[in-house]
């Protein structure tokens, strides 16, 4: 079988939000995290599709929203001093989530709240979410969307900071400097657990 190369990676517009919401939508259906804030087996795409247009529309003000050009990948990230999602966002698209998550939406907003006790202080990039259409995986889309960034805060100097919802990436995220500085679970009845990553600068 012959294995294609990952297409470039470029920074997104908002042309390509619909893409890129469609694509995380699908990547998260089996995600664990967001199949105990849902409450749901399996998430379908067509479930989540409005919970990551809002967010990509969030992040697309900091510009740090990267997507393949064929739109099989896509990132998030948030630059240094600017990981938290101000109040007045919550509030703009709190229709959208109260949609996604029905009456789990205040105990949700608690789960943020822990996360975010949680979340380091020192300057980071932070990648809120990373994903790629399963039709996709295994082609190395997921490499090819953390390099640049990796690249950039080696270059800036500051850390990188992630939260990993799968055990069978913190490989990985290891191979690309991401060590584990703490484990949590989720507040909740079987919250799963996630792995808090970090990246010291090179």
């Amino acid at each position: 079988m012959v294995h294609r190369m990952p297409e470039p990676i470029r920074a997104a517009t908002r042309a390509d939000i619909p893409a890129i919401a469609h694509t995380l939508a699908a990547a998260f259906a089996d995600d664990p995290v967001k199949r105990h804030l849902t409450g749901l087996a399996h998430v379908p795409p067509e479930r989540s599709l409005p919970f990551f247009d809002a967010f990509t529309r969030i992040q697309m003000a900091h510009e740090h929203v990267y997507v393949t050009e064929g739109g099989q990948a896509a990132a998030l990230w948030s630059p240094p001093g600017e990981w938290k999602v101000p109040l007045s966002a919550l509030a703009r698209w709190s229709p959208r989530f109260l949609r996604m998550y029905g009456r789990r939406f205040l105990p949700n907003l608690k789960v943020l709240l822990a996360l975010e006790k949680l979340h380091p202080t020192e300057p980071h990039y932070y990648l809120e979410f990373v994903g790629v259409h399963p039709d996709h995986q295994g082609r190395g889309f997921g490499i090819s969307l953390l390099e640049p960034m990796v690249e950039r805060a080696d270059r800036e100097g500051v850390g990188m900071y992630l939260e990993n919802s799968k055990e069978k990436n913190l490989a990985f995220y290891g191979r690309h400097g991401f060590q584990v500085r703490a484990q949590t679970h989720l507040p909740g009845r079987n919250g799963p657990p996630a792995w808090l990553m970090w990246r010291d600068p090179k």
